[in-house]
């Protein structure tokens, strides 16, 4: 007797499978010198950067970029801009950012909603810095037919 599988599980097997090979381009210490590189040298975050469930959660969002912009690398391959393929994915890269930020001003002392407009565009811009290596890496992947 043979097993039914439906297109959607074999979709997310694939999704699986391709994000697995990207990942091992990452290392720990790449996530850990942009967490400090980011929120560390930041008088509003370095404070609450010693807090390890706060770095967990920068290393998830950064994780979650990184694939969000290896998984739309595949239209920059066939010949778009970074930018306007960054706009197909506006939507998830806002959530991230949302994510993170709102996470900051949970966790954070109370100083946090003085400089909330400051912590946001940190928050952007390291969403936005892996976003950008995750869509390299992933076009890079195409060229070489890795994907």
């Amino acid at each position: 007797m043979t097993v039914i599988t439906t297109f959607r599980e074999k979709r997310r097997e694939k999704q699986m499978k391709y994000e697995r090979s990207v990942l091992r381009d990452l290392s720990i210490q790449t996530l850990k010198e942009r967490v400090q590189h980011y929120f560390g040298s930041s008088r509003i975050t370095s404070g609450m950067i010693m807090n390890t469930g706060i770095e967990e959660a920068c290393y998830d969002i950064a994780l979650e970029a990184y694939l969000l912009g290896a998984k739309f690398s595949k239209f920059g391959y066939f010949g778009e801009e970074p930018d306007q393929v960054r706009l197909r994915c506006v939507n998830e890269e806002k959530h991230l950012i949302d994510t993170i930020y709102n996470f900051f001003l949970f966790w954070g002392s109370g100083e946090e909603g003085v400089m909330s407009e400051t912590l946001y565009y940190q928050c952007e811009q390291y969403v936005h810095v892996w976003w950008r290596e995750g869509f390299e890496k992933g076009q890079r992947r195409h060229k070489l037919r890795l994907h």
